[in-house]
């Protein structure tokens, strides 16, 4: 570990970018689309997400439409295709999602499940020869998102992880300030994320469910975690991680507060909290000649923050469910367009490492877990 303190971070985000081009050319240039159509985006999952955002944010982008629908309740169907006009032939159980194949109308599957499901959909999906958008996190452990890479590649399909902040202008600013550092060096960061997702009824019940990846590691931990990798432009070295879960009588088996530390090259350093039972909402990224901040720095809208001269980071992309639109139009051109998207697979394994590596320290109360490398 000593030969990696000082390692440029930029190396190995660079190695990311490269794996994901490198996938780029080898599997999409015989499906390039006409770059005046519009992607036909199936969603599977008809929850909150989907429901309140994502179909909202279809009818806000210029490249893709919704063209239709996954779900195991079909009680939900009559009023999505009365509402967007979804016909029955692009409609889809789980049961017989593999008939998507024989679809042209259909060019993306936007996988918006509990977690549990994103790997053997995702898999389902690239050996139908779909693109595959996919929420966060990306699956369940870092080995299930390798998989997945590997499907999509092998398939020459495009997988892109809806990190949706990563098509926001302020957080677009810090991460191009992760490489222009113009307040000097980066000497430590902050980043808390927590909310009350869990009680959402029907909605939010799998949260507390380990075996569908429920806990507040998973849902907003990978904020932290993504946050502290743009902010620097780094890959993080070793984690320690320590339980905070008070609450054991709701949150059996599943995490409700995780508090972790991140060693990163250069010896920066980032503290981070994660919830379900406060709600947390800051990013502060300290360096030798100031701060800057944003507070939210993860919200659907009204992302804002300010440094310590004076700068503001004022809300860029107006009410919700903009940021959807932006990111679902921008990794639509990147199927039209045929180039990596900006978010692709290796980024969600990335996370995925550092989360597994902060369970394995929380388990083991706080000991230091070096992070598994690409």
């Amino acid at each position: 570990m000593g030969a990696d303190k000082g390692t440029p971070g930029w190396t190995r985000r660079q190695t990311l970018q490269s794996m994901a081009l490198a996938g780029a050319a080898a599997a999409w240039s015989p499906r390039t689309l006409a770059s005046d159509r519009r992607i036909g985006v199936a969603l599977v999952g008809l929850g909150h997400y989907s429901r309140d955002l994502l179909a909202p944010a279809l009818e806000l982008t210029r490249h893709c439409r919704l063209a239709g629908l996954v779900t195991g309740s079909p009680e939900k169907l009559p009023e999505w295709q009365g509402r967007y006009g979804i016909p029955d032939r692009n409609v889809y159980s789980y049961d017989d999602f593999h008939r998507i194949a024989d679809n042209p109308e259909i060019d993306v599957v936007y996988i918006v499940t509990p977690n549990h499901l994103h790997k053997p959909l995702a898999l389902a999906a690239a050996a139908a020869g779909k693109h595959v958008w996919c929420e966060k996190p990306m699956a369940m452990d870092a080995a299930e998102g390798e998989a997945m890479v590997r499907a999509c590649r092998d398939n020459r399909v495009q997988l892109a992880v809806g990190y949706r902040m990563q098509h926001e202008p302020n957080t677009r600013r810090f991460m191009a300030m992760a490489k222009e550092r113009p307040y000097g060096r980066i000497v430590k960061l902050r980043a808390d994320a927590g909310w009350f997702g869990w009680r959402e009824g029907a909605d939010g019940a799998w949260r507390l469910d380990p075996a569908r990846g429920g806990g507040a590691m998973y849902d907003m931990g990978v904020y932290c975690i993504n946050a502290a990798r743009y902010c620097t432009g780094m890959e993080p070295l070793a984690v320690q991680a320590w339980d905070e879960t008070a609450r054991r009588e709701v949150f059996k088996g599943v995490d409700e507060t995780i508090r972790f530390r991140l060693e990163f090259p250069e010896d920066i350093v980032a503290e981070c909290v994660t919830s379900f039972g406060r709600n947390l909402n800051t990013l502060q990224v300290d360096c030798e000649r100031g701060w800057y901040m944003l507070s939210p720095f993860q919200g659907y809208e009204g992302n804002q923050g300010r440094a310590s001269d004076g700068t503001v980071f004022a809300p860029q992309l107006g009410a919700r469910p903009r940021m959807q639109a932006e990111q679902m139009d921008q990794d639509a051109l990147a199927i039209l367009e045929n180039r990596a998207p900006r978010v692709p697979g290796e980024e969600g394994v990335a996370d995925l490492r550092v989360v597994d590596a902060a369970f394995a320290s929380a388990k083991a109360g706080g000991e230091r877990v070096d992070i598994a490398r690409g």
